[in-house]
């Protein structure tokens, strides 16, 4: 891997000096940015740097203006918390004891008033920081799809948008930020909207890839912040010629860097294709990808972006903070939902060792239509039984198994 991590990067090396950017496929991208040699991209580590390093060279070779506060960069200082109920804070002094972080920017200019963001975090987990599932030592978490992925994306839309077969989608300059210090708290978008390197009252959108390499067979795909502009929910519809099952979600308030731009009144959409078994895991690696998914979706982003050219500046809409709303509880079965599941229930799409549902028998698949007597017909409505409940209850769990309906006894 690392003679090949190598051999890719002299070539950007060398095609930067040529008067055409090259393509980097998909897979090139997330297999280098998910190689070891990055060791997990914790901001502020030395592969967090490489990393940067990596994107900023791709961005030049995409012949994109830099726009960070140093050249392509915009770095950051913060002090990081000991305890998982402090967030790290941002701080202007030099110190010893302080992190620095550091967002990758870089600008197509058309020349027009308004400029559109297109983003993706490229920090992650490094040796597997607070935030890992990993109940073990010091390993590699890579972040494939987490978020790898979402900046390959970003990286082929910068090269389609920059295309001389692009020339029609010339009404808004566009803004390429990848951020870091996503997984210690939105740290590098907040830090950008508080401290911007454009004029944020002309930004016309925002678009955040998180998450987008593991699209399904059904091709669902999630999109969040929907309700955040009325131009959204109609183009999203009329450009899904590739099959999509499109899963909208109003609110722009969500764990991604999308939320630091919704809360600066800047309509979002955040694409997402779905948790899985290696979430924040060691496991979440580039072979795993699917990169056929990844290009599809590439497509129906871009013809987003072409659809809504045309729109001149969009108009920003407050969303209910769904997040506000979710009840807090005090066990869980040791499930991860799918968050693309449409129908009626709580669809699992991973069952964690050791957790009541693995101990009950529930698998991968299962649809929970009840918790005791309470009937199931979402994830708000699973979360709000669940918040019944106390640890040492047993109940029962009533599910949908391939069309059999099952009864099962859990333990919290």
């Amino acid at each position: 891997m690392r003679a090949y991590w190598i051999l890719i990067y002299g070539v950007l090396l060398v095609s930067c000096k040529q008067s055409e950017p090259t393509l980097v496929t998909l897979e090139d991208d997330v297999i280098l940015l998910s190689a070891d040699a990055f060791e997990g991209r914790e901001t502020g580590k030395a592969g967090e740097k490489k990393a940067a390093d990596y994107i900023t060279e791709r961005f030049k070779n995409l012949k994109l203006l830099p726009k960070g506060t140093n050249g392509f960069l915009q770095e950051f200082s913060f002090k990081n918390s000991s305890s998982p109920h402090e967030k790290p804070k941002f701080s202007e002094e030099k110190s010893d004891s302080l992190t620095i972080g550091r967002n990758v920017i870089a600008y197509l200019d058309n020349q027009a008033e308004t400029t559109i963001v297109i983003g993706a975090h490229f920090d992650h987990l490094g040796y597997g920081i607070q935030g890992s599932l990993f109940p073990g030592v010091d390993t590699i978490h890579n972040g494939a799809d987490d978020n790898a992925s979402g900046v390959a994306m970003m990286l082929k839309l910068a090269y389609e948008l920059q295309n001389e077969n692009q020339q029609k989608v010339k009404n808004n300059n566009y803004l390429f930020i990848a951020f870091s210090g996503e997984e210690m708290g939105l740290l590098g978008s907040n830090y950008f909207v508080k401290n911007p390197t454009i004029d944020l009252n002309k930004v016309n959108y925002m678009i955040n890839m998180d998450m987008v390499g593991r699209l399904n067979e059904e091709k669902a795909i999630s999109i969040s912040g929907v309700g955040t502009s009325p131009s959204f929910s109609q183009t999203l519809q009329a450009v899904n010629e590739f099959g999509l099952k499109i899963i909208e979600n109003q609110s722009g308030v969500g764990p991604s860097d999308h939320t630091s731009f919704y809360l600066s009144d800047i309509p979002v959409l955040h694409f997402f294709t779905g948790q899985h078994e290696d979430y924040h895991k060691p496991s979440d690696d580039a072979h795993l990808i699917n990169y056929v998914g990844m290009e599809t979706l590439s497509n129906y982003i871009l013809a987003v972006v072409k659809d809504l050219d045309g729109f001149g500046k969009l108009a920003f809409r407050t969303t209910k903070n769904e997040s506000e709303e979710t009840p807090r509880f005090k066990v869980g079965l040791g499930v991860v939902p799918d968050y693309l599941f449409d129908g009626k229930g709580m669809r699992i799409d991973g069952i964690s060792e050791g957790k009541p549902a693995q101990k009950a028998g529930l698998q991968k698949g299962d649809i929970i239509k009840k918790l005791d007597t309470i009937t199931i017909t979402d994830m708000m409505s699973y979360m709000k039984a669940l918040s019944t409940f106390e640890a040492g209850q047993k109940t029962k769990v009533t599910l949908d198994r391939k069309g059999e309906i099952l009864e099962m006894e859990v333990t919290f």
